[in-house]
């Protein structure tokens, strides 16, 4: 009599898992990258009416398990899909760890294990390319990124790599583009640059000729205002009047003001110590004359009167 169709596939699936899974042998690696989900696959497994239990362990902790319609996890970090792979959310660095699946058949008998070494990597950031025209070096640096891996190319053609997070070089020749790639087992970024050291003179230059452009023009201005400043002060010594009898040697902002306004701001003031009196002409007019002392006077002889 033979078996039915349904229970000949059942074993040989069963002697499958059997004869490939009862062994550990060495864990698998997987990557995963920070803040980011991954998923354990199982290799060579499908899903099928014999499995009755899939269980994923860390450490010896079960962190999620499916039986039959029924699932388990460990917290929200953890969950086991449909066909039996391991999501793990949102990884943190804590999470780096050997995780291990065991498969149950309906039995209760350990059809599967197998070990997955999950590692996790910060993915790299976007390489940021600088030069130096003087000493004709090109540097790629990237900031972010675990175990970065950087390669230097232009126009295609390998120039250069490193492991560090930065590598310079030395060119000979620009006559073609750089570009710069950063990567590790989770990302790579690249970026692209047309080096030109002919602008950068020329920003150089402006940038001089500006500064002493500015420099000139600081100056000049000063100059102005220590002009403008002396001058007035100049105009201000003229209005002040010292010994002089009248106003005829003030200059024409002292002029003469009409008959009833009020005095001059030019006029003299004197102090309580002056020895000349105070001289009180408001405009250009004559000076008065001496009346003449007795003493100094002279008489006068008159022409003789004609005969009559």
């Amino acid at each position: 009599m033979s078996l039915p169709y349904k229970s000949l596939a059942s074993f040989f699936l069963l002697f499958s898992f059997s004869t490939k899974g009862s062994t550990l042998g060495e864990p698998r690696v997987l990557w995963g990258a920070l803040g980011r989900d991954v998923n354990l696959d199982i290799p060579n497994f499908q899903m099928s009416d014999v499995i009755n239990e899939v269980r994923w362990e860390a450490e010896g902790r079960r962190v999620a398990q499916l039986k039959g319609k029924n699932q388990y996890r460990l917290n929200q970090t953890y969950e086991i899909l449909p066909n039996g792979t391991l999501k793990i959310k949102h990884l943190e660095r804590s999470l780096h760890n050997i995780y291990k699946v065991i498969i149950y058949n309906t039995s209760g008998t350990s059809v599967l294990d197998k070990e997955f070494h999950l590692r996790i990597q910060e993915m790299v950031s976007k390489p940021q390319i600088s030069w130096d025209c003087s000493n004709k070096t090109l540097t790629c640096e990237v900031v972010n990124g675990t175990n970065p891996k950087l390669n230097l190319y232009q126009h295609g053609k390998y120039l250069m790599k490193g492991s560090g997070k930065i590598i310079t070089y030395r060119w000979k020749k620009l006559t073609e583009a750089f570009s710069c790639t950063a990567s590790n087992e989770v990302s790579e970024e690249s970026d692209a640059v047309a080096v030109s050291c002919s602008g950068k003179r020329m920003n150089l230059f402006l940038i001089a000729g500006f500064c002493v452009g500015g420099g000139l023009l600081a100056l000049s201005v000063a100059l102005i205002i220590c002009y403008t400043y002396k001058r007035k002060m100049r105009n201000g010594r003229r209005c002040e009047h010292t010994d002089h009898d009248t106003l005829s040697d003030f200059e024409p902002s002292c002029s003469k003001l009409p008959n009833g306004l009020a005095e001059s701001p030019c006029s003299h003031r004197r102090g309580a110590g002056d020895k000349h009196p105070q001289n009180n002409h408001r405009g250009r007019g004559p000076k008065a004359l001496p009346h003449p002392s007795p003493t100094s006077s002279k008489s006068v002889s008159l022409p003789p009167s004609p005969t009559t």
